[in-house]
């Protein structure tokens, strides 16, 4: 069943962090953040870090990762527009951050330290449900991603990553659906060889299922990305 969005206002974005707070309350939240810009490429939060601030993201493409012990960097979830990241933040036990998360484009987002997201919590408890209803959200989108690797071929979780970014942070553009990832990327969050993530990418090319453009995908047609 779909909730309904709060939206902020000069823009369509509609953050589930939002939902079920009159305006007055909204513009109060909003009032007490801080609006912050990060050039693509940038480092916003990092693993094992404290947890001191909440981000937002209004504009732009961010995504989480960590680096193991043997220096490989693992990409997890990619964010867009009314995601939230640093969601640790919020919790009464000063933490630390599970993961980093990085921008993949210039990104726009609205920042609150800790003491004031959770005076604002306090205040507005429905902030802490809607935060705990986006940590749900990333524990499904994690789950799926681990039954893929343990009962799925390398070429369905390869589509899934595919088809799964398309719903959540692809633009809508003529033609298709642009995805701002590069075979290097799509093959770690598959889980798969680079080999193996460039070989897919060029059948679907060939099948028309997409077109692969340098640093980017247009996904054309997602059912053809399990045509043999």
């Amino acid at each position: 069943m779909s909730r309904s969005r709060v939206v902020i206002e000069g823009s369509d974005l509609q953050p589930q962090f939002l939902d079920g707070l009159a305006p007055l309350q909204r513009k109060t939240v909003l009032g007490a953040a801080t609006k912050r810009r990060f050039c693509a490429n940038s480092v916003a939060t990092n693993e094992g870090h404290p947890a001191d601030h909440l981000f937002l993201l209004t504009t732009g493409l961010a995504r989480c990762f960590i680096i193991t012990e043997e220096g490989r960097k693992l990409l997890f979830q990619w964010l867009g527009p009314g995601d939230l990241f640093g969601t640790r933040t919020v919790l009464s036990i000063h933490c630390a951050y599970l993961l980093s998360t990085e921008t993949v484009t210039d990104t726009s987002v609205f920042v609150w330290d800790r003491p004031t997201i959770r005076d604002l919590i306090g205040r507005y408890p429905r902030l802490l449900e809607n935060g705990l209803l986006t940590a749900s959200d990333y524990v499904a989108w994690h789950l799926t991603s681990h039954i893929g690797l343990v009962c799925h071929t390398a070429r369905r979780r390869v589509a899934q990553v595919l088809v799964t970014l398309a719903r959540t942070i692809g633009k809508k553009v003529p033609g298709g659906i642009a995805l701002h990832i590069t075979n290097e990327e799509l093959a770690n969050a598959a889980n798969v060889t680079p080999f193996t993530a460039s070989r897919m990418i060029s059948k679907w090319h060939r099948n028309r299922a997409l077109v692969k453009r340098r640093g980017n995908v247009l996904l054309v047609s997602p059912e053809r990305l399990t045509c043999e």
